[in-house]
């Protein structure tokens, strides 16, 4: 599975006896039109440190930071493999998905914390007509990437209509005996379609007027 770049070797270098292999924290906005009209979502992602110290070997000059334009081309290989699956973000307004334009806004850098952020903004379609409730979830269904979204800034809303507001629904913790299940083997074994992951993912919640 492994659309990020890196991914499959990143996994090679971690741990092998649990899942997930790469962390990602997420900082999501809905963008809307004029009209008040969904019309984009905003992906800013930070990769967990061993992701980014791998990411960034041998990119840059000792003592300085990998650059936007030092990260291009792995930018570029990441936004197309992961076009092909949908980013792993799902929308839905009224409760039905809503489907991705194609994307031109994508970058990568290290930042000074030395963690890797990837910025990626997915356009609709067509701009829908908002509804009493809209849903964003981000997950990989197979849970090789774990993403948590940002506990201070999760969701942020752009130009929404007047009254809507942004909440973040978390599901319910695992217990540690069952952390402990989480096995290369486990995974290996599941059915097809199972997706584990979307069971370990957190849903935000629009609600306007």
């Amino acid at each position: 599975m492994a659309a990020l770049g890196l991914a499959l070797s990143v996994a090679a270098a971690a741990p092998a006896s649990a899942h997930p292999h790469v962390w990602i924290t997420v900082k999501s906005q809905i963008a809307f039109t004029p009209d008040g009209k969904v019309s984009a979502v905003v992906h800013d992602w930070v990769f967990d440190e061993m992701y980014s110290a791998f990411a960034t070997q041998g990119l840059a000059k000792p003592g300085e930071l990998v650059k936007r334009e030092q990260f291009a081309p792995l930018a570029q290989e990441n936004a197309g493999s992961l076009a092909e699956i949908g980013y792993f973000t799902t929308l839905k307004i009224g409760g039905k998905p809503v489907e991705f334009g194609s994307v031109t806004d994508y970058w990568m850098e290290e930042r000074s914390d030395h963690l890797v952020e990837f910025h990626v903004t997915l356009p609709l379609k067509t701009p829908s007509s908002l509804a009493k409730f809209v849903t964003l979830r981000v997950a990989d269904p197979e849970y090789f990437i774990d993403f948590e979204f940002d506990d201070k800034n999760p969701v942020k809303l752009l130009s929404a209509p007047p009254g809507c507001s942004a909440t973040v629904a978390k599901p319910k913790p695992l217990e540690e005996a069952d952390k402990t299940k989480l096995t290369e083997s486990f995974f290996t074994n599941l059915s097809p379609g199972t997706n584990f992951g979307f069971k370990m993912a957190s849903s935000a919640i629009i609600a306007c007027p």
